[in-house]
């Protein structure tokens, strides 16, 4: 693995780890490789003094200084706001059907079937589906959408 001191065309520095040096030229020329803090992907490698091993102690020797200094460096968020963005989104959409629709848990395939072929009184309803269920139901002609968990609850 290979550790670049990246910097994008803002001036906004940070690091990135690639499995190697062709990896990372790959990867920036498809664009995949873009700044945590404004999302540019015109991302170029900063200077980085490399860490060399000292055979005499066993040791690494102290990085030789640059010519220039190194802008301060930035804070990064945990998350780029892209990401920070669809959390929202996806968080508002699922606190809207949690408020709005009742929840039949396991009874969902049953419950929406019930709808569909009006034996009981059409209302928003969100629970629970395999996703074997959640097929027959689309098949059947019944309209269905997950309602995913929030990446936050998976940590």
């Amino acid at each position: 693995m290979i550790r670049y001191a990246l910097v994008c065309e803002a001036g906004h520095t940070f690091e990135s780890w690639f499995p190697s040096s062709d990896s990372f030229d790959d990867q920036s020329a498809r664009g995949l490789v873009s700044c945590p803090l404004c999302g540019s992907a015109k991302i170029g490698k900063g200077l980085m003094a490399p860490s060399v091993a000292r055979t005499d102690r066993g040791e690494r020797a102290p990085a030789p200084a640059t010519v220039a200094e190194a802008p301060a460096p930035v804070p990064l968020p945990m998350i780029a706001e892209p990401e920070r963005k669809l959390r929202a989104l996806l968080r508002a959409v699922r606190e809207h059907v949690t408020q709005t629709a009742e929840h039949v848990g396991p009874r969902f395939p049953e419950e929406a079937r019930k709808i569909h072929y009006g034996e009981v009184e059409e209302r928003p309803i969100y629970g629970e589906a395999s996703p074997e269920e959640a097929r027959a139901l689309i098949e059947e002609g019944i309209d269905v959408a997950p309602l995913p968990p929030m990446p936050d609850d998976r940590n």
